[in-house]
């Protein structure tokens, strides 16, 4: 099989699964160059993980061997990075979010149409054999027409465990654009697209002490929200109350259910590939777990990359897409938009839903 050479921009925390997964996981990619501006982070990388290129990110554009950017920086240099890629002729996978504004967003997505390029965006966990699993029951009608959704992810925030906790806190992050895309895109994929927007949202403490190693008793200036709640109106009519919060100590809702007119659904936390998925049906038993019917119930984050790299080998429409990427964007800027001029806000964007994955795939490869 053909592999699809990848450069790799941020050698920070989250790249190590990446890293993991695309040199020793999917069959068809293949980590040709890494870059980061912390010297010592890309040569452990490129050491680790058997990199054979350390680059910077203008030798990557101009290297004629890369066919894949993955942009893995932190938020404020997504767009730039994402832009320049497109713009020298490479596909572009980024992070999550897609970017800090709705509008560089839309500019990504119409630089990518016009060139020809695919672009797409974490989080890919909905690939997963979790989500996946529970989109085949929502298809295949276990629940009936879906009517609501409820979705919670309720912590204290990342100061206290996290080695560079600072960015979390910045335009671009908060608990809605750090943790939202993970259930955004769940739902989404599971449900289609919203259609209105309405959110309020609050900054319970101005600042934040960091008590993890190695910024310990530094402080942060909080600069966004950190409490978002909301309801999203999707396409089909359904409803759904979503809360991100960075505000609370310990909560007990769940992550993620779903109320069809013949049953409910527990989803899997969006943030993990795999199960449990539970199922309750209007014959009275209670919930009941179902056995996955996917693949990929792992830490399989790159699966997304993969597919992006089999669309370059053999054409198709990328599932983790620019277009799903932004409307998740649309939808977490119009929490905030929504909450500041104290009105609803009805979407511009729209999105359908791509095909969903096989059942049990060989490990390695995603179609």
């Amino acid at each position: 099989m053909r592999k699809v050479k990848i450069g790799v921009v941020g050698c920070g925390c989250i790249s190590g699964i990446y890293f993991e997964n695309l040199t020793k996981t999917f069959m068809n990619t293949e980590v040709y160059a890494c870059a980061d501006l912390i010297e010592q982070r890309v040569t452990d990388a490129a050491e680790k993980w058997g990199i054979k290129n350390i680059l910077t990110f203008e030798e990557m554009l101009e290297d004629k061997e890369i066919e894949i950017i993955l942009n893995i920086t932190t938020p404020q240099s997504h767009f730039d990075i994402c832009k320049r890629t497109l713009l020298a002729g490479k596909h572009s996978y980024v992070e999550k979010p897609l970017s800090l504004t709705f509008e560089e967003g839309c500019e990504l997505v119409k630089i990518a149409e016009e060139k020809g390029l695919m672009l797409g965006g974490a989080p890919d966990t909905f690939l997963g054999g979790g989500i996946q699993t529970s989109r085949k029951l929502i298809d295949d009608g276990f629940i009936g027409e879906v009517i609501g959704a409820t979705a919670f992810m309720m912590c204290h925030g990342h100061e206290s465990w996290h080695p560079d906790p600072e960015f979390y806190y910045k335009n671009g992050a908060g608990p809605m654009f750090d943790m939202g895309p993970y259930y955004l895109t769940a739902l989404v994929n599971l449900i289609g697209g919203v259609s209105e927007v309405v959110g309020m949202t609050s900054k319970t403490f101005e600042t934040r002490t960091i008590t993890s190693a190695p910024k310990f008793g530094a402080i942060i200036d909080v600069e966004v929200p950190t409490h978002v709640t909301g309801l999203l109106r999707f396409e089909n009519g359904a409803v759904c109350s979503i809360i991100t919060s960075f505000d609370v100590w310990n909560s007990t809702l769940p992550r993620i259910e779903i109320y069809g007119t013949r049953g409910s659904m527990i989803i899997p936390d969006p943030n993990t590939f795999g199960g449990p998925v539970m199922l309750s049906t209007l014959d009275g038993s209670g919930f009941k777990e179902i056995p996955l019917t996917h693949s990929y119930a792992g830490n399989s984050r790159g699966i997304g990359l993969s597919d992006m790299a089999q669309c370059v080998i053999d054409g198709g429409q990328n599932k983790v897409s620019g277009h799903l990427a932004n409307h998740v964007l649309e939808i977490m800027c119009a929490l905030h938009k929504s909450s500041d001029n104290k009105t609803t806000y009805d979407m511009t964007t729209k999105y359908v839903r791509t095909e969903p994955l096989k059942g049990n795939l060989v490990k390695g490869y995603v179609r």
